[in-house]
């Protein structure tokens, strides 16, 4: 390779890890009231209880009248997608998620069993096309008025997945990985000092404090989460870990990772005071932000906003609630 080809490749994979995350928007109900699905860990072409998970989906996704749902990750087992025309996009999404309730957009992140295929694939306009209801990029904001989501790509923070030897992962866009992670997180910082939010959710795939099998990932501890909690992020929300699980501290920890396959009697030892839900089966699970919208002239005093978060197995029922007001 020559110096100049060395030189030009090297500038563009700084300046695809250096770009500003990009951003969408979506308006709550008129009402201000805002509500989601979150499910992760997912694309098994309806095996391991998938369609029973998407079929419970269906019936709160109408309930709650949702606007959109947010995938946490691992779309397509085992191993990714292997292009645009791998018929397991179809095979595991859209033939699974058919509830009318379930037809709107879907905001997903990147886990690791999608790097191990063809991550463009995933982040191709060509199934964004294919089927509306899908957008996927490894990090991007979407704005809901009072409410902001940062989803972030954090399969490049883990140390492992890089070691020689190891599990091949398709890291194009990603390297070099020090630059990549360095420009992820001033990104990250920046956007949520410029927040003003009356609520913020970060959504990646890997837990940053879990009591799952994997357990909590000490790359982002290190990391992310001074950032999330220099900011006052409200929930951190991940998969990964096959399981429903609510850890309680100044950021509340939500894993919704069991779209599909479950680890049963997998948990490790943690304090009761702040392991409030651990269930390791298959569920997902719902959020509602109620009265929203901020106080508009003529109001006395600002609007009170409330978080109900709820959690429910395959069968719909309800494992667990939370509720937050500011």
């Amino acid at each position: 390779m020559s110096l100049l080809i060395l030189i030009a490749t090297i500038t563009l994979c700084l300046v695809a890890s250096s770009a500003s995350l990009q951003r969408f928007h979506t308006s709550p109900k008129k009402d201000g009231s805002l509500s989601f699905l979150v499910i992760g860990d997912w694309g098994r072409k309806g095996a391991h209880n998938q369609t029973k998970v998407a079929f419970q989906m269906g019936i709160y996704g109408k309930k709650l009248d949702i606007d959109f749902v947010i995938s946490t990750g691992d779309n397509f087992y085992n191993d990714g997608l292997t292009s645009t025309n791998d018929p397991a996009f179809t095979e595991s999404f859209t033939k699974i998620y058919t509830a009318p309730s379930l037809q709107k957009q879907w905001y997903n992140v990147l886990g690791n069993h999608d790097y191990k295929g063809n991550v463009e694939a995933q982040l191709s306009l060509v199934l964004r096309q294919r089927d509306k209801k899908w957008l996927c990029l490894r990090s991007y904001i979407v704005k809901a008025e009072a409410v902001e989501f940062f989803f972030v790509d954090t399969n490049p923070f883990l140390d492992e997945y890089f070691k020689p030897g190891g599990k091949v992962y398709d890291w194009k866009g990603v390297l070099p990985r020090v630059e990549y992670i360095s420009n992820l997180l001033k990104d990250v910082d920046l956007a949520l000092k410029e927040s003003r939010a009356k609520w913020k959710f970060v959504v990646g795939h890997h837990p940053i404090k879990s009591a799952g099998e994997n357990g909590s990932t000490k790359e982002l501890e290190k990391q992310l989460l001074p950032i999330l909690e220099k900011h006052n992020v409200d929930v951190y929300l991940n998969g990964h870990d096959h399981c429903l699980q609510h850890i309680y501290s100044k950021i509340q920890f939500m894993t919704s990772g069991g779209g599909s396959k479950a680890w049963k009697g997998i948990v490790r030892k943690w304090d009761p005071k702040e392991l409030k839900l651990y269930y390791d089966g298959q569920g997902f699970m719902s959020v509602q932000i109620t009265n929203a919208k901020s106080c508009l002239t003529g109001c006395f005093g600002p609007r009170q906003s409330k978080l109900h978060i709820t959690f429910y197995d395959v069968y719909g029922k309800v494992l667990h609630k939370w509720i937050k007001s500011k």
